[in-house]
């Protein structure tokens, strides 16, 4: 069962779904209220607008963070046509063009350990985003200026940051984690340093940042994250240039201190390096 939404700024309100610690944001305005992400399934969007309706009933505009299931799977129960759905264009061009397949992997990966979720993603229908951003757009959702920004590829190639500046508030998506690793399933480990400078070098030192997952950070946390990641981008860099097989790099970098789930990521964001600098993606 869902929790409710609970208020973290004025008319800032966050609900985190428990299975995955998806954070969903709703930004409330006059007349009209932004919805940060859907979720992954029709039954968690349903209890998701049910959720938002005990807020407000205003018209909704989305936002997509990036094109993983767990943040846009419920487009199509949250924001049926004509509910504008905003992303960042790649984003967007991959749920048109590899939808369907992402959507059979995501099935497979969880089929095993939960097989009544895995039935749940395989049966939405997938909705992409239809307003596009290629580097920035500004909105105005009822009276309250929003920005969103694509600062570089970092946990995806169409990450976008949405921005509340009325709040000092930062929605980051998962190009920050907390309490857990990085994901690095289809990342960019050597840009994602410099994505996140970006995003740091925005932030005051009362900034709110809410990730994608866990917990609402600030300044310190993210650019502790960007440090992080940097060392790692050293490290890939220095074993790809030596010949360093991808498994040993891994074993060294800080994420291994998240356990089993740490050494997996960091074996994903090895290859995933080694990838990116011989332009492979």
């Amino acid at each position: 069962m869902m929790t409710a939404f609970t208020e973290l700024s004025d008319r800032v309100f966050v609900l985190v779904e428990p299975m995955l610690r998806v954070n969903v944001t709703l930004v409330v305005g006059d007349g009209e209220a932004l919805l940060v992400d859907t979720l992954s399934t029709d039954d968690q969007a349903t209890e998701l607008l049910d959720a938002v309706r005990r807020v407000t009933t205003a018209p909704l505009v989305v936002v997509n963070t990036h094109h993983h299931f767990d943040h846009c799977f419920g487009n199509e129960v949250i924001a049926p046509p004509p509910t504008p759905i905003w992303a960042h264009e790649r984003a967007a061009a991959i749920l048109r063009e590899r939808g369907t397949a992402l959507q059979r992997s995501w099935w497979e990966e969880f089929r095993g350990e939960d097989p009544a979720f895995a039935d749940a993603i395989a049966r939405i229908t997938i909705r992409p985003p239809d307003h596009l951003v290629h580097s920035a757009q500004a909105l105005t959702i009822g009276g309250r200026v929003i920005g969103l920004r694509h600062l570089g590829r970092g946990h995806t190639e169409g990450d976008l940051v949405v921005d509340v500046p009325d709040a000092d508030l930062v929605i980051a998506g998962d190009l920050i984690e907390e309490g857990a690793p990085p994901g690095f399933g289809d990342a960019f480990p050597m840009a994602w340093p410099a994505t996140v400078a970006a995003l740091r070098d925005g932030l005051g030192p009362a900034t709110r940042v809410i990730p994608g997952h866990g917990a609402p950070v600030g300044r310190d946390f993210v650019a502790a994250q960007h440090d992080e990641l940097a060392d790692l981008a050293w490290l890939i860099r220095d074993g790809h240039g030596d010949g360093v097989p991808p498994e040993k790099v891994a074993g060294a970098t800080a994420l291994t201190r998240w356990g089993d789930a740490g050494r997996h990521e960091a074996t994903l964001a090895v290859a995933r390096g080694y990838d990116e600098l011989d332009a492979l993606i």
